[in-house]
């Protein structure tokens, strides 16, 4: 086979073939780095690779498959981790392309990295992320855009847009998301590929020297894929206790077995704009439309008011300044290693965080129990729905893909259907789950315009089986693998 061949192959069918002999893992791991040196310069989707590191690892797993034995359940998978506060020992780590950091290398793993390498896949690089993960888009001062593999002159989204460009082009099957905002499900939206957010504590988050500071809001690492199936494999080597994560889970979750669960008298909340999001026309239909799926497969499915009192414009302010201390805390590690990034290095942070920024050093301890209130607030609207239904579908995003801007500019639109809504995350219907906890995925929808429309599936705490559940239940009825036509076609 050659490198156009295992392209769209997922994650899970090219384990079989490695597992069964049919295809070594070097040759997989051959194919992916050909397509990514064809592919990635018009994408930018991977800003660093260790294809070195690659092909010894191919060669490590070719080895273990002729050796007979179990194989972990990835064996031979390329897949990639994204440049944000993601590490594997030795890779550089720009936190989202910060210049100061261009030479600052990792001496660690995180969770993410450590897991998916001992189930079995391969790591070639780190995908393109905004600074600090703050914008809804992929741009940032060091590496600019990402482009959208459906129309590279629009941006796949963000905060994971490099890893969900990657996939949906079809240079590698599985790669890392983070997510405190929506950051997988936004570009997994935009890209016509799936991103799962698991239950707060299900996939560990090692963070130091504040162990604790995962919950505000809610931090998550998690897989991007372009079938349920994928994501529910990587899940099955991802989820599980951590001892240095306080707050995991100490269970793990048949993603397999959810994937072939009936959903037939399931009852489905659908929310059409979560009561205070302006959303395109365009994406609603779309969303709309694909809703009717899971009424096809036997759910019973009601439309429903949330109940969250705050506009959108209070809720994204609401986030902005839950992030803060996680985002001041990083700045303070820096300077304790005698790097000081908010004073000479200034000019690397987009105006916009920089007033968040300084927003956040005057906030007060009074400050941050009003907003965990409001939080609370959330929290509980959004469980009242789960009273009475065992999921909440909603459009992932207001819009469509922006245009990519010129010198790490690019921003979400300013504006849906006449409102105004903040740039950077307002017109997102993602966060409010990073708030409460609940797993939610972003599931293609259709496409509007060309363009893909992603439709978000929030289930109750814990319940990830359900939102797979329903996931698998979706693809089955409404399969989208025939829409990766479009970046497969494009010009390099």
């Amino acid at each position: 086979m050659d490198a156009a061949t295992y392209s769209y192959l997922g994650a899970a069918e090219l384990a079989r073939l490695i597992r069964a002999r049919e295809v070594s893992p070097v040759e997989v791991m051959e194919a992916a780095i050909a397509r990514i040196e064809a592919r990635n310069p018009s994408l930018n989707a991977l800003i660093f690779t260790d294809f070195a590191g690659a092909r010894a690892g191919a060669r490590q797993a070719e080895q273990a498959v002729m050796a007979g034995g179990d194989l972990p359940p990835l064996h031979g998978v390329p897949a990639a981790i994204k440049d944000l506060f993601d590490f594997k020992p030795g890779w550089p780590t720009t936190y989202g392309g910060v210049r100061a950091l261009k030479d600052n290398i990792a001496q660690f793993h995180c969770v993410f990295a450590e897991r998916i390498e001992k189930g079995g896949a391969i790591l070639v690089g780190k995908t393109n992320a905004p600074v600090m993960g703050l914008r809804g888009v992929t741009d940032n001062y060091l590496f600019g855009p990402t482009g959208n593999p459906f129309d590279t002159a629009h941006n796949p989204g963000g905060s994971s847009g490099g890893s969900a460009a990657a996939v949906a082009d079809g240079i590698l099957p599985l790669a890392e998301g983070t997510d405190a905002g929506g950051s997988i499900r936004i570009p997994a939206a935009w890209c016509g590929v799936y991103g799962y957010k698991a239950s707060f504590g299900r996939v560990p988050v090692v963070i130091r020297p504040n162990a604790f500071a995962g919950d505000l809001p809610f931090v998550f690492e998690g897989p991007i894929a372009r079938s349920v199936e994928d994501a529910a494999l990587a899940m099955s080597v991802l989820d599980g206790y951590h001892p240095l994560d306080p707050l995991a889970l100490d269970e793990k979750v048949d993603y397999a077995a959810a994937l072939k669960r009936p959903i037939k008298g399931m009852r489905i909340a659908w929310s059409p704009d979560l009561d205070v999001y302006p959303v395109d026309p365009r994406v609603a239909e779309v969303v709309k439309r694909a809703v009717a799926a899971f009424a096809d497969a036997g759910a019973i499915v009601e439309e429903v008011k949330v109940g969250i009192k705050l506009d959108q414009k209070a809720l994204s302010d609401l986030w902005y300044r839950l992030m803060m201390p996680l985002n001041l805390a990083t700045f303070e590690a820096h300077l304790s290693w005698g790097q000081d990034l908010l004073g000479r290095h200034r000019d690397d942070f987009p105006p916009e965080y920089l007033h968040w920024i300084e927003l956040g050093q005057r906030m007060t301890a009074a400050d941050q129990r009003r907003d965990q209130v409001l939080r609370s607030e959330i929290y509980d609207a959004v469980q009242s729905v789960f009273a009475s239904h065992d999921l909440l579908v909603t459009p992932t995003l207001s819009t469509l893909p922006v245009k990519n801007e010129v010198g790490g500019n690019t921003h979400g639109p300013s504006e849906v259907n006449g409102v105004a809504v903040d740039q950077g995350i307002g017109w997102c219907l993602t966060y409010p789950s990073n708030f409460t906890g609940h797993p939610a995925a972003s599931i293609p929808a259709g496409l509007a315009d060309g363009l893909p429309v992603g439709m978000q599936i929030v289930g109750r705490r814990y319940a990830d089986a359900d939102v797979f559940a329903a996931s698998a239940a979706f693809e089955r009825l409404r399969p989208w693998a025939s829409t990766y036509r479009i970046p497969a076609a494009r010009k390099l």
